[in-house]
């Protein structure tokens, strides 16, 4: 049955609890009830619908051309299960969001050691008011000024200001 098999895709409701924002917790609550309550109704229904006794019916209905039509429209009755067709294209998404974590993890970690020698050479300049124009120059060298290039105060282009 295919209640049976969409049952079987169980929810982590503590995993999403933690992602819903707290102005969303009352339409996450109702979502959670909902599925619950559709959830018990389709744990209460069999797994196979109840047989259906046709010779009893040809023996009770004085009519048994009829009993027989019900019984072969019955029989004949195929009843469609829907199909899936967006587990796929889930799948496929989480892949690619996956390649993409993975790569802004890498990014990251290539960033951190970027960081950690920049706090290390902080670390270990000389502190800024022990420090000459000339030392300052030469550990941020995007602070000397071209005095040649450009002669007049503030030794550089507005527009780098």
């Amino acid at each position: 049955m295919a209640g049976r098999r969409a049952a079987l895709k169980a929810i982590d409701w503590m995993a999403f609890a933690e992602r819903v924002p707290p102005n969303q917790k009352a339409v996450f609550n109702g979502l959670k009830t909902r599925s619950d309550a559709i959830a018990a109704r389709l744990r209460s229904l069999p797994e196979k619908p109840a047989v259906i006794d046709w010779t009893f019916y040809k023996g009770a209905v004085a009519n048994v051309a009829m009993v027989e039509e019900f019984e072969g429209k019955f029989k004949a009755l195929q009843i469609p299960e829907p199909v899936d067709t967006e587990t796929s294209k889930i799948a496929a998404q989480e892949q690619e969001a996956n390649k993409h974590a993975i790569a802004y993890v890498e990014g990251s970690k290539a960033r951190i050691t970027q960081y950690e020698k920049e706090l290390e050479k902080f670390r270990s300049m000389i502190p800024f008011d022990e420090m000459t124009v000339g030392e300052l120059n030469e550990t941020f060298p995007e602070t000397k000024l071209d005095k040649e290039k450009h002669p007049y105060w503030p030794h550089k282009p507005i527009s780098e200001l």
